[in-house]
């Protein structure tokens, strides 16, 4: 971070954001009418994506092109309906569904969206919607042009058994989210060309690296704060900026603090955008009583002290619906869930695999590493930590034991090291030591807090 500007120096006017991001959008439209097989366009967190899906949807539309749009499941499948359906209802669409697909409310917001099995039956629909799943299912038929969501959480096999229903491709992704999620071993695989593992736009890119290549340089999501933090930990070669600068948005509290840690830490959080609860060094099982039990305790203490968000769009009360909470395994939130009990009950908790793609005020982050002995991979996974740490529009609490930094320094990679395997960045452990060195200036001991009933303040 930089330090205030010397006496006589004239600090360096800021970018418009919002200028950049459109001549970026710009680009990427005039590029689907340049003849190419593909186009690619890497979006970091809350940088538009969604957006710019819909208004490329909206543009091959207009210029009677049929269009496939694929997404990575039924719930992006029904947020992308809803938002071009809103945006344009005057484009013909359709969605693509299994026999056991239940019509969501959203979907059945917009009655002029059909809804059928077999694609014979949306024929005359301009723009058809269906999961990768779904498409692949599909032994015939084909379309000018895709639009493929999420390319980066794709795997490079889904692509190949898709790839014959579309002449051209517009792929729109995030590369610092999570990789491709598989539940059997892929090691077999690892360094082939054909690798199944490897996302779509890798593979993509690696057989045909002459296509545009396009990045939006704005996040509308992360504050002024927080931007920088995860630009440098996951976005290190393709940094990006706040669509807002400091100041313009704020969190404030109906109700002061009492003094405790807890309280202290949402202090932090409300006036930094940042803080880390830190519990005492231990070694502990996965669900750690005590970190489950601050995880939770903090989510419900920040409603209790009824939060009110600023922003760019207005001033509103944070209910529970915007905050989350965020751990590495399904136990965990499982274990949180239950801590919350009643105090806490429409409050979102998830893993960080179901958490992409979403937005909210203010998270709660339980650290993949809090209480661990080891550093394996999974919990080294640059992506995991990106999608915990870039859910927010105003703050974000992060629980861990402290010790991390020596538990990475004490494990240093012991991946194999494939021949023809891109080397990934950024590094997992690179990108924690990035995140943990700014938390250490947010850091709140733990000691001090003094739970209420049931472990609640």
């Amino acid at each position: 971070m930089t330090g205030p500007a010397r006496t006589g120096t004239v600090p360096a006017a800021r970018t418009d954001p919002s200028a950049a991001a459109t001549r970026v959008v710009e680009d990427v439209l005039a590029d689907l009418g340049g003849g190419h097989r593909g186009v690619v366009v890497d979006s970091p967190p809350g940088a538009g994506k969604s957006t710019l899906v819909v208004r490329a949807a909206a543009h091959l539309a207009e210029a009677d092109e049929r269009l496939m749009i694929v997404a990575q499941t039924n719930e992006q499948v029904d947020d992308l309906i809803e938002r071009i359906a809103g945006k344009h209802p005057q484009v013909p669409m359709g969605r693509l569904s299994a026999s056991t697909y239940v019509l969501s409310d959203r979907v059945a917001a917009h009655p002029a969206v059909k809804v059928a099995t077999k694609a014979d039956d949306l024929a005359d629909r301009a723009v058809v919607i269906a999961t990768a799943a779904k498409w692949a299912t599909l032994s015939d038929g084909s379309w000018p042009w895709a639009i493929v969501d999420e390319a980066y959480q794709m795997r490079s096999d889904m692509l190949l058994r898709i790839a014959g229903r579309f002449e051209r491709a517009l792929f729109v992704g995030d590369p610092g989210q999570l990789d491709p999620f598989s539940t059997v071993e892929v090691e077999r695989w690892a360094g082939l060309t054909w690798d199944p593992m490897r996302s779509a736009v890798s593979v993509l890119l690696a057989h045909n690296p002459d296509l545009p290549l396009h990045r939006l340089p704005v996040s509308w999501r992360l504050p002024a704060s927080a931007a920088p933090v995860v630009s440098r930990a996951f976005y290190p070669f393709t940094g990006f900026t706040s669509g807002t600068g400091p100041g313009d948005r704020r969190l404030e509290y109906g109700a002061r603090g009492m003094g405790t840690a807890y309280d202290r830490a949402l202090d932090e959080a409300a006036e930094s955008g940042w803080a880390l609860y830190e519990l005492p060094a231990r070694h502990t099982i996965r669900t750690d009583g005590e970190a489950v039990q601050a995880t939770a305790a903090l989510a419900v203490r920040l409603l209790q002290r009824g939060p009110v968000a600023h922003s760019e769009h207005g001033s509103a009360p944070v209910g529970a619906d915007r905050i989350a909470i965020g751990a590495a395994h399904r136990d965990q939130v499982t274990a949180i869930r239950a801590a919350l009990g009643a105090h806490g009950a429409d409050i979102t908790v998830d893993t960080a695999n179901r958490l992409q793609g979403r937005e909210y005020d203010v998270t709660v982050v339980l650290h993949p590493l809090s209480g661990r002995r080891d550093a394996t991979a999974f919990h080294l996974e640059s992506g995991r930590l990106c999608v915990l740490a870039s859910r927010h529009r105003h703050a974000c609490v992060v629980v861990a034991r402290a010790g991390i930094p020596e538990l990475l320094d004490a494990h240093p990679s012991t991946e194999p090291v494939h021949l023809g395997v891109p080397v990934k960045f950024p590094d997992g452990w690179e990108a924690n030591q990035s995140v943990l060195a700014h938390l250490a200036r947010h850091r709140v001991p733990a000691h001090g807090s003094t739970p209420g009933p049931g472990g609640i303040l």
